[in-house]
């Protein structure tokens, strides 16, 4: 038994009034409502007569506890202790939201240039990728996590450059730094070169020829940077807990576009422009793209129009989809429309998750100024200010598990909060504020989880629904009931937001309940000690789906 079957009963019961029936509005305690201003207009009859009359006309049955006629509306009531029951006999048995395989799906996110270490921005990238990744998991379908690597580019050569240049044959090592902060710091280095010598761009797209005429001391140089990157990357991964199924190269894909590129200007597809460059004439719809460089040298679009290829043929996936910024709307409208003028069946089941962009308090995030936050620091600062909330509350706490209490904290502080807004929203990165254990943060969702896990501990008793349930209880089951339909409303939208903003509103309910009533020693304590156990079940399961671990003790 469940709502959706109560649901379902009061469409039959209603007949072909059923698609009128709608949610109630806030602070109407019934679970359906029939509006009957349509019926009114159809039959020339007062509204509110009409709901007399229906509701009169109809008798409850199977889980419609109560029918009544509330003005022009005719209410529906659900039989919560029937409900309930079945509600929380599933959840405690994790029977709770889990369906059949549907389709495969490959989504990739991250996507980091070797030439700089992550930033905030990429913690936003991972978080949102790998809990949309998650709820299409569990509703069903087999998922594939891939990662691109940029390693090869103009961009990658400005830090080659830089090193050449002014390096000095100095290693991460011989500074004590970080590999990948290391290289990003000749990045930045060159930007600032750039602006006092103008002419150091034609050395760049020099390298860049070089590199794709496989010239031994580029590529050579090459290597060892980006072998110094990704191993810093990788490291920062590991502590944030990334994790993908495939790394494919930039590098491996960026001339593998070329066979298609003639097809396509066989077709017409493509052509010249004026200055070489070879271009897809897009006109007037969206603006044309280059697609290759007039030099011969690739760009973004040629690895995609490879790769995304490669990937529906080599792992015969029936979607895929790209975690990128909203910055990059434009590329991937024309990547998707040159996707179809080549005739690709596939091309209507490619979707670019748009998010927008995470501000500093002092602007907008510049990686060639230096005026960024870098993931490393994002995550050592919040792991500092948990420390600092855990001491506050448990000063004798031995130090290998403040260490690792903290560490989980600071993660869940900083995943929620980039995952709580609707993605394609700009967002401002507060630590201070995401870090806090009360109010819309992820701490605070895992410290409602230990309380209902506290109470479990203390209690002699077994959770087992053995009374009815009292209004507080009914209603944290209604909210229970709606897990599975936020998340099958995420899967669809791939919206990670909505899942993360129900286990807050269901950890706030929880703990004004927990306020209310007394539990342990209560009357009906096994019935109470369900509704808790359930809860800490669906914030646990809900909080895995966005990679948040659920701590025991807070």
């Amino acid at each position: 038994m469940s709502f959706q079957q109560f649901h379902e009963q009061c469409e039959k019961l209603v007949g072909d009034y059923a698609n009128l029936l709608e949610k109630p509005a806030k602070g109407i305690s019934a679970d359906l409502a029939l509006p009957c201003f349509a019926l009114a207009k159809e039959q020339r009859k007062n509204p509110v007569e009409i709901a007399k009359e229906l509701a009169k006309d109809m008798k409850p049955s199977g889980l419609i506890k109560r029918i009544e006629a509330a003005g022009p509306y005719v209410n529906f009531y659900a039989d919560w202790d029937k409900i309930g029951k079945e509600l929380l006999l599933r959840i405690m048995n994790a029977e709770f939201g889990v369906s059949r395989q549907k389709e495969k799906i490959m989504i990739e996110y991250s996507g980091p240039n070797t030439n700089k270490p992550l930033h905030v921005g990429h913690l936003r990238n991972d978080s949102i990728g790998m809990a949309v990744s998650n709820i299409l998991e569990f509703t069903g379908n087999h998922v594939l996590r891939t990662n691109i690597i940029n390693d090869r580019g103009v961009h990658i050569c400005k830090s080659m450059l830089a090193y050449k240049k002014w390096g000095d044959k100095k290693t991460p090592q011989s500074e004590n730094k970080k590999s990948d902060h290391f290289v990003g710091d000749f990045y930045v280095l060159f930007e600032k070169k750039l602006k006092e010598n103008p002419e150091l761009e034609n050395e760049i797209h020099e390298m860049l020829q070089k590199w794709e005429a496989g010239d031994k001391s580029v590529r050579r140089l090459w290597k060892k940077m980006n072998g110094w990157t990704m191993d810093g990357l990788k490291e920062t991964y590991k502590l944030f807990g990334s994790k993908f199924d495939l790394w494919p190269l930039e590098s491996q894909f960026y001339n593998k576009a070329k066979p298609i590129l003639e097809e396509g200007t066989k077709k017409g597809i493509f052509s010249k422009n004026e200055k070489g460059d070879l271009i897809a004439k897009l006109e007037p719809g969206l603006p044309n793209k280059v697609v290759l460089r007039a030099d011969g040298t690739s760009i973004y679009i040629t690895n995609d129009i490879a790769l995304t290829r490669h990937r529906f043929e080599k792992y015969g996936i029936n979607r895929c989809i790209w975690v990128v910024a909203t910055e990059q709307n434009l590329h991937f409208n024309q990547m998707f429309s040159i996707f179809e003028m080549l005739g690709y069946e596939w091309a209507k089941n490619c979707y670019h998750l748009g998010y927008g962009l995470v501000n500093l308090p002092s602007g907008r995030m510049k990686t060639r100024e230096g005026n960024v936050v870098d993931a490393d620091e994002v995550i050592k600062e919040e792991t500092e200010l948990a420390k600092q909330e855990i001491l506050s509350r448990e000063p004798k706490i031995e130090k290998k598990e403040l260490e690792k209490r903290s560490l989980e904290i600071a993660l869940a502080a900083i995943k929620y909060y980039l995952l709580k807004t609707e993605p394609v929203k700009d967002i401002m990165f507060d630590p201070n504020k995401a870090i806090r254990f009360e109010g819309d943060t992820g701490p605070y969702i895992q410290y409602t989880y230990a309380r209902a896990m506290s109470i479990l501990r203390k209690s002699q008793k077994k959770a087992a629904v053995i009374h009815d349930f009292g209004g507080d209880e009914i209603g944290i089951i209604k909210k229970l009931s709606e897990f599975p339909g936020v998340v099958q409303k995420a899967a669809t939208e791939l919206r990670s937001n909505h899942l993360a903003v129900f286990l807050f509103e269901l950890a706030t309910q929880f703990n004004e309940f927990y306020h209310a009533k007394q539990v342990i020693g209560a009357e009906r304590e096994e019935t109470l000690l369900a509704v808790a156990g359930s809860v800490a079940s669906v914030l646990k399961t809900g909080l895995q789906m966005l990679v948040i671990k659920a701590l025991d003790r807070m």
